[in-house]
């Protein structure tokens, strides 16, 4: 069973702003709270095809996966898959105007569990889902202060 979980919000940011520091992979464990540990493979600038090492603890479980970058379009759109890890995984980060100089940041989480997770497919979806959303509300409360 596949997993696919996609969340949203309003951010009071600028569009860019709010892409910028959410594609930031120097800021990611500022804002999610499961990912422990980022490392860059890759030197900056990010683009297509950099690579990041990230450690996180789901659902008890230490996972250990690496992201590569497979679409950046700054402002609008920043997916990654993974290029290494326990499941194949792909997350898209999406921006849009809001209105009145706010954003909307949709996160949307794709993958395919193998074994024994595919079984528990539909409780990783349910926690996925509500990590995502506790995720992005720390992420507008970063950068809306």
């Amino acid at each position: 069973m596949a997993v696919d979980v996609s969340t949203a919000i309003d951010i009071r940011r600028p569009r860019h702003e709010v892409a910028a520091y959410a594609s930031d992979p120097d800021h990611t464990t500022e804002w999610y709270a499961n990912i422990k540990t980022v490392e860059r493979e890759s030197p900056p600038p990010l683009a297509v095809g950099s690579r990041m090492r990230f450690v996180a603890t789901f659902l008890g479980r230490r996972l250990v996966y690496t992201y590569e970058v497979v679409e950046h379009v700054p402002g609008e759109r920043f997916v990654m898959r993974t290029a290494e890890g326990p499941f194949p995984m792909e997350t898209t980060y999406t921006w849009q105007d809001a209105g009145e100089g706010a954003t909307r940041m949709t996160m949307r989480n794709r993958g395919e569990p193998a074994g024994f997770a595919r079984v528990t497919a539909p409780v990783m979806a349910a926690a996925m889902r509500r990590a995502m959303t506790k995720d992005l509300a720390r992420l507008r409360a970063i950068l809306e202060r």
